[in-house]
Formats: C-alpha cells, structure tokens, sequence
C-alpha cells in the first residue's frame, strides 16, 4: 500500500532538512511499483510560500490542521530543523497539532534540531533522543527526562525516530526506508543520491565534548588542558585533583557544575574524540591509536565505540577515514 510521508516546515526552515529526506523517498519511488510508493507532502506552519534559513522559498502543500479528506495521521511525519528552531515558540495551536497528529501517525520524529518542536509539543518526555551536537545540551535542558544522545546519528525508540545535524535525515530517511522494503532497495537509493547508505552511527564534526565550559583560567579548564595533553596517562579523579589542587570530592562536584558533566565523562569523550581523529586523517594501526589516546587496548577502544556509536573504530574509519590525494604524473 500507498505510504503517507509528511515533513513539517516553518520560516527558517534548513532547505537540506527538507530536500535530503524527501529526495530520498522520491528516489525510492522510481524503484517501487505505485501502489507501494511514497505520496509525499509538506506541511507549512502557514500557509503560502515560505523561505528556509538560505532564502529558497518552498512552498507547502497545505498549511498544518487543513483537512486532507483522509485519517488525521500519516505512515510517517517528521518535524525540519532550523538555525532559529532551539529559541522559536510557536502558537500552542501548532504543538496541539502536532501530538494529535503523532498519535495518529504510525511513526514521527524530527530531522536536525526539529526535535525541539517536538520536545515543547510533549512528545520527547522519557524518551531516548538525538539532535544536532550543537544543539544537544540545549535540548536536555529544555526536556531534562529525555535521554539526548549527540553520539548517534540517528535514534529510534518505539515508534519515534530523531536524526542528529542536517545531512543525518538522509541516514534516517534510508534506515526507514530499509524497514519499509529492505536494504537492497535502501542501498539503490543510496547510490542514485551518492551517500553513505545507512551509517550506523558516529558524526564526524566538531566535538560537543572539547567545547571549554569553563572559565579559562579557572581549576577546571587546567584540568580539560591537562586531560588533552595527556591522554594516555593516568586520568583517574585523584590524579585530576591533585592538578586541580582540590580534594577528589570537591574537584567531581566543581568539575561536574563547571563542565556540565563528570571528570571520567570528560575524559571518555576526549579519548574518543582523540581516536576518532587519527581514524579520520591517517592509517596508524589500532594498538597505537588505542594505547595514545588511552583505552590500553583495541578491545576497550572497540568497546567505547560500540556503546557510544553502535560501530566498530574499523567501520567508522571506512565510512569517515579522508581518502588520499592521487597525483597525476
């Protein structure tokens, strides 16, 4: 049967929000026979032409809570993200809309930093979530019981389904669509549009975690500059304080209000970020990387990457490892 795709968009709308998920339902459609394609719409915040963050003008097939003669829900709804969306509130009308129309829908979710629509809607309560990294620590505080994971590319929990920064749509678009009819048909999609088909997880982009918290000069950021410097030592909490020149007591409770997270978090996160780096831009072996960033072992590098991003270091080094350069003689 006929699967109904609807992807809400407002003022400020990321054009790639918009145009990477739907192409690839669309590019599904030339490969499904039209009973079983994709009827895709979008749903405007308002009516009319509307124009994204880079000045396209889109416009909507229907403006949200216009009767479409049919049920209320779709096979799948996705709420677009926007530079704008973390600080924009919308009328109570809108998120009204969109929880009545969620419960109605077989699936929903939100491309980007769209899941703040659907965290202010009530939607993302106790709920496993990811969003732009840059966005992520916003979000938790906006919905402190959702579990906001900037690791992933994409989540799925139960019927709810959220993409980390833009281009990731396309990730999740192809995981749905692998659902619906398979990875072959997702892998078909993925070659017409050139991408990556279905990255299991792993953004490479600016780390969320290296982002300094705290004051420059204070106790904590001498310990961030030291964790950076020396991440194959010792990064124990009585070592970190004894840098800190505090009590191991007092240094995790000044640590954790200053860096927004635990000295041992910090430190995971700095190897990781230290590892995938040397993934991305060389071909050192993994007991190096493993013993220079300090996880000891390729196993217990393995095991960080498989909890954090749902892949191995040597599958997140074949999907962002930088190809050389060939030069033409």
């Amino acid at each position: 049967m006929t699967k109904t795709v609807a992807l809400l968009i407002f003022p400020g709308v990321q054009a790639l929000d918009v145009s990477g998920p739907l192409d690839v339902f669309a590019e599904a459609n030339r490969f499904l026979p039209k009973e079983a394609g994709y009827l895709i719409e979008v749903v405007g915040t308002e009516p009319g032409l509307i124009a994204c963050s880079n000045g396209l003008l889109v416009k909507a097939h229907r403006a949200y809570g216009e009767s479409r003669g049919e049920s209320p829900g779709y096979d799948l709804l996705l709420t677009a993200g926007g530079p704008s969306l973390p600080e924009m509130i919308w009328d109570d009308a809108i998120y009204e809309w969109l929880r009545a129309v969620s419960a109605a829908s077989r699936r929903f979710g939100s491309i980007c930093n769209g899941a703040f629509a659907l965290a202010r809607a009530g939607l993302l309560g106790g709920r496993h979530v990811t969003t732009h990294w840059n966005d992520a620590h916003a979000l938790a505080d906006l919905c402190p019981t959702a579990s906001v994971d900037a690791d992933r590319i994409f989540v799925q929990d139960g019927q709810l389904y959220t993409s980390a920064g833009v281009t990731a749509g396309i990730d999740l678009s192809l995981f749905l669509l692998a659902q619906d009819h398979g990875s072959e048909l997702a892998l078909n999609v993925a070659k017409r549009l050139v991408v990556f088909t279905q990255r299991a997880g792993g953004q490479s982009q600016f780390s969320p975690y290296l982002t300094p918290y705290a004051e420059p000069n204070s106790p904590v950021a001498q310990v961030q500059d030291y964790v950076l410097s020396n991440l194959a030592s010792d990064l124990s909490v009585p070592v970190l304080a004894a840098v800190a020149k505090m009590s191991p007591r007092n240094f995790s409770r000044i640590f954790a209000r200053d860096a927004k997270m635990t000295p041992a978090a910090f430190v995971e996160s700095a190897r990781v970020d230290a590892a995938r780096s040397m993934l991305e831009n060389g071909a050192l072996p993994l007991k190096r990387i493993s013993y220079e960033c300090g996880f000891g072992d390729p196993h217990n590098m393995r095991k960080t990457f498989q909890r954090r991003f749902g892949v191995s270091p040597q599958e997140y080094r074949a999907n962002f490892s930088v190809p050389k350069l060939v030069k033409n003689c």
